[in-house]
């Protein structure tokens, strides 16, 4: 049998004629420099996500170079490539609205393209779970790297991080408690660095799970962008990318149902973004896994939050790193994970942990007797508003509103939100529980991170910090509040969120993991038969916008989208221990 093609015999050109596709290929590439020796080295692709409206990649291109110099010294080709990068505030309407073009990019660059292995090089929000799709789609050797988390700013002698500290000072001055001269200095001083978000953020998370689920070197998801460190994991990073290519250790070996639950754990202990739970989803689906959000609560009632990092707790991710990174975690998970799955080491996780550095004694992650927030960070809500399922991250709620019944505060859209939520007249009191309908996959478009409604100004101006707020959409892993997001179906299908009125009741009981809108069914079905689908906008018959509404799943389902997927065959977690 004909040994598998590598390097350049890879993916020729279509001419009828695959000697002279070769010929050709190699004709065109030599213009670049390259000799035939170089030529016939295992090829290494690195994805080039540099963007002028990306700080979170500013330093993608020194980490390129250390790449680069990573798989010279062992023997190999490195090549890098362009494909596109997001940004969260550089992204219209959402930069989830693009994850899944990026993923499509990056899989077909992958596929059509003479690459033996792939070092993927993100970091923003959803630039990491694209790449790992993309990936796992294209099933070619590859290894993440992360930009890694910026360091930390400084104002009036109190440290500060983007963004959770963006949305605190955000509300005090929308409450009148710091000048508009002040909030513009606080401005300058929030994303102080290149890197991602600082706290557990969904790019910290993200990284973190990636970590854990075997796909990123060990040590990799903590160290601030600005280190030397960072370039160093970099270089490893590449080396290994060569040996991989030898190896073929492909996503499929890695990525398996141990390693979801794995990243699962994680996601709880750190006290992770919520948006962790929709983008593991869609990792998972392209590999014909399913991600269940029952078992997934379970876990979480078994998992405490271990690491004191904002905004569940109050360090950041350079105190994660000078604790010891994400190993010190695992080892007070130990118990509850799956040391037999397999990594991009080519050693188990088990092994990999066994292998780190001794403890030190540090006060970022808690002893697995002593955590931050015991019960599960996330919640898995159900009942007759929430049929498929909802969330909420408790650990970064107010207490005493997680068992409230409180009149409801309609708001039809994102429009209609900006248009009167600061509206003086606005019929709104503390108790009250705000809901937003049409913010989903399909009715913003793109499931924006909307979800963290503001607190009505009339309100935070009386001293409110928090509501209980409830939608379809989702939240920022570095906000905080009593807030119900992913509410499946959404609204803009016709779900229960489309049917609620102000002035009805809701009751949230996250204890017993029920939100039920208190109306009768018999009232319900009337609603019903009145509702009618959102207008379409002006864009929603062509392009991609047009791709997107027919395609895109409900958040149970990650938001890939339908075609992208093979059919689900395996669930996890699969059991709780």
């Amino acid at each position: 049998m004909a040994s598998p093609k590598r390097g350049m015999r890879k993916g020729l050109t279509a001419y009828g004629d695959e000697e002279f596709s070769l010929f050709l290929r190699k004709a065109f590439v030599k213009a670049m420099g390259y000799t035939d020796d170089a030529l016939d080295r295992p090829i290494v692709g690195i994805t080039n996500t540099f963007s002028g409206f990306n700080a979170c990649h500013r330093n993608v291109p020194e980490l390129i170079e250390a790449v680069k110099r990573g798989v010279m010294l062992a023997g190999g080709l490195p090549v890098e490539f362009p494909v596109i990068t997001l940004h969260e505030s550089f992204a219209y309407p959402t930069s989830m609205y693009l994850r899944n073009l990026m993923s499509i990019d990056t899989e077909e660059m992958i596929k059509g393209q003479p690459v033996d292995s792939v070092v993927l090089i993100g970091g923003c929000d959803k630039t990491v779970p694209a790449l790992l799709m993309g990936a796992a789609s294209a099933n070619v050797p590859a290894i993440m790297l992360v930009t890694g988390p910026m360091i930390t700013g400084d104002h009036k002698g109190e440290r500060l991080g983007a963004c959770t500290d963006c949305r605190r000072f955000w509300g005090k001055f929308r409450a009148g408690e710091i000048s508009e001269q002040e909030i513009g200095e606080i401005n300058n001083k929030l994303a102080p660095s290149a890197g991602t978000c600082m706290v557990m953020g969904t790019a910290s998370t993200m990284a973190l799970v990636t970590e854990a689920m075997g796909m990123m070197l060990p040590g990799g998801a903590c160290t601030p962008a600005v280190m030397a460190d960072r370039l160093r994991h970099a270089e490893a990073s590449g080396a290994r990318a060569v040996a991989m290519a030898k190896e073929k250790l492909t996503p499929d070996k890695i990525m398996t149902p141990e390693a979801f639950e794995n990243a699962l754990r994680v996601l709880l202990a750190v006290g992770g973004s919520t948006n962790a739970i929709v983008h593991l989803t869609a990792m998972a689906g392209r590999l014909g896994i399913q991600i269940d959000l029952d078992t997934f609560d379970k876990m979480g009632r078994e998992t405490p939050v271990l690491v004191d990092l904002k905004p569940t707790g109050q360090h950041y991710m350079e105190d994660l790193e000078k604790a010891g990174g994400l190993v010190v975690v695992l080892r007070e998970i130990r118990k509850l994970l799956n040391l037999d799955a397999l990594t991009v080491t080519g050693d188990t996780l088990g092994e990999n942990i066994k292998a780190a550095a001794p403890a030190w004694k540090q006060d970022v992650v808690r002893p697995f007797n002593d955590p931050i927030f015991k019960g599960g960070s996330i919640a898995v809500l159900r009942g007759n508003l929430a049929p498929e399922g909802a969330i909420i991250k408790q650990a970064a709620a107010t207490p005493k509103l997680m068992q409230h019944t409180g009149r409801a505060v309609v708001f039809e859209s994102l429009e209609d939100l900006a248009n009167r939520i600061d509206d003086p007249k606005l019929d709104v009191k503390e108790d009250d529980i705000l809901v937003m309908q049409n913010a989903g996959p399909k009715g913003a478009p793109g499931m924006p991170e909307a979800g963290y409604l503001p607190i009505p100004k009339k309100l935070a101006q009386k001293g409110v910090k928090d509501m209980i707020r409830i939608s379809d959409a989702r939240m920022s892993g570095t906000a905080f509040g009593a807030i119900v997001l992913h509410v499946t179906p959404e609204a803009a299908l016709g779900g229960p969120l489309a049917l609620v009125k102000t002035g009805d009741k809701i009751k949230l009981d996250v204890p017993a993991r029920k939100i039920e809108l208190l109306v009768s069914d018999e009232e319900l079905e009337a609603r019903r038969k009145l509702w009618k689908k959102p207008r379409a906008h002006k864009d929603d018959s062509r392009g991609y916008r047009k791709l997107f509404l027919n395609e895109v799943t409900q958040a149970d389902r990650g938001c890939d989208f339908e075609f992208l997927a093979p059919p689900l065959t395996v669930k996890v977690p699969r059991v709780t221990r």
